[in-house]
């Protein structure tokens, strides 16, 4: 199966996770089918080397397949954006590692909680780790983690900020995922108790965003010289842009059929119609800043052209103000859709929320990245570490 045939096994797909949406938020985690489904599908091995089974495709086929399956349902879109574009990241990390999560098995997930939890200290051959981290998207379904960890080199010296990962049995999940949105994500805690963690299964964070991570010296594609935090953070808004289209899609047939106390039949209401159309544009913006910004990065990186701090900025500036304008959007028509969306069985209402919740990950801190971008515009430096 070939790059493209990913893409429409994936739109093949999509009904099928629609109809489990329900299924997924109330057993708070997807349905295995649909990890059974998604791992056949090709999707989360896109951003894969080859030398492990993946594609080591063109990374917009990546997040058009994560917009397509965010607009069915909110949840399976969002854990197949941060679990998808971990292999990305795995290649990074040194190649015992890499040979560790997939020889056995090329379509092994990875979840992850980069925020970090807890701290490591050294000790010969590696390190002691204890701690615990929250919103692991997917954990259920995961052999692996990634985590975020403090390397603490003792008083006195500065705290070092890493990655570790760590396999599925040194690590026990904690189920505390009750939420207004995002339910089918699980998204749960993950515990770690005096931990030994080999020094190749960590990666400095410092050298991972200088791209003088020890997987590039076997992962040499263009795509691995892409910029961490432009990857990972448009997995999350990619996932919003495409809740929003889904939201769009159901709004559609919905006013069609939809009748008024006020004005009869919806589509003969002209304001909501004409926010219909409002929203369409400013959700379609989104993904083709989302597309173009990546896809750019992608062609400078095969010429073998560095990838600028601009390119870097705008890309951070127009993520954030993507999840921003899709949120503004979809809130307008669903202002304007009738009390009926607010029935637990509209597809609508549960989009809504699940983009809602979405909406307060870390990576779309809007202030701080604009304020980064209009430093940087005047020639002044990023102030933003996710460019």
């Amino acid at each position: 199966m070939g790059e493209l045939d990913v893409l429409e096994s994936v739109r093949e797909l999509t009904p099928l996770f629609r109809e489990r949406a329900t299924a997924a938020e109330e057993a708070r985690r997807l349905p295995d089918e649909s990890v059974k489904e998604l791992k056949s599908s090709g999707l989360a091995r896109l951003l894969q080397p080859k030398r492990y089974g993946g594609y080591e495709a063109d990374p917009r086929l990546f997040y058009e397949g994560l917009l397509a399956v965010a607009a069915s349902c909110g949840s399976t879109g969002w854990v197949c954006g941060v679990v998808g574009v971990h292999p990305w990241q795995i290649a990074l990390f040194d190649d015992r590692v890499q040979s560790e999560v997939w020889s056995a098995d090329p379509d092994t997930w990875v979840s992850s909680s980069y925020m970090p939890g807890g701290r490591m200290t050294p000790v010969e051959g590696g390190y002691t780790l204890n701690g615990r981290w929250s919103f692991s998207s997917g954990c259920d379904h995961c052999q692996w983690v990634i985590l975020g960890v403090i390397l603490d080199h003792g008083e006195g010296s500065p705290p070092e900020m890493w990655n570790v990962l760590i396999p599925r049995s040194d690590y026990r999940i904690e189920d505390v995922w009750h939420t207004m949105g995002l339910c089918g994500t699980g998204s749960n805690d993950i515990i770690v108790e005096d931990l030994f963690v080999p020094d190749y299964r960590a990666i400095d964070l410092v050298k991972m965003f200088s791209w003088e991570s020890p997987g590039l010296a076997v992962n040499t594609s263009p795509l691995y010289r892409l910029p961490f935090a432009t990857m990972f953070a448009n997995a999350i808004t990619g996932a919003i842009i495409g809740m929003a289209e889904g939201i769009l899609a159901e709004n559609l047939e919905y006013t069609k059929a939809r009748v008024s106390k006020s004005w009869g039949k919806a589509t003969e209401d002209p304001y909501t119609v004409a926010a219909m159309g409002r929203a369409a544009s400013e959700v379609d913006a989104c993904r083709t800043h989302l597309l173009r910004n990546i896809g750019e990065m992608y062609e400078a990186a095969v010429r073998g052209d560095p990838i600028t701090i601009d390119q870097r900025s705008r890309a951070r500036r127009d993520q954030v103000q993507g999840t921003q304008r899709a949120i503004a959007a979809i809130d307008e028509i669903f202002d304007r859709s009738g009390a009926g969306t607010i029935s637990l069985s509209n597809p609508i209402q549960r989009l809504w929320r699940d983009a809602h919740a979405g909406r307060h990950h870390t990576v779309n801190s809007v202030d701080r990245s604009l304020h980064s971008f209009g430093m940087t515009s005047m020639g002044f430096g990023p102030s933003d570490v996710m460019i």
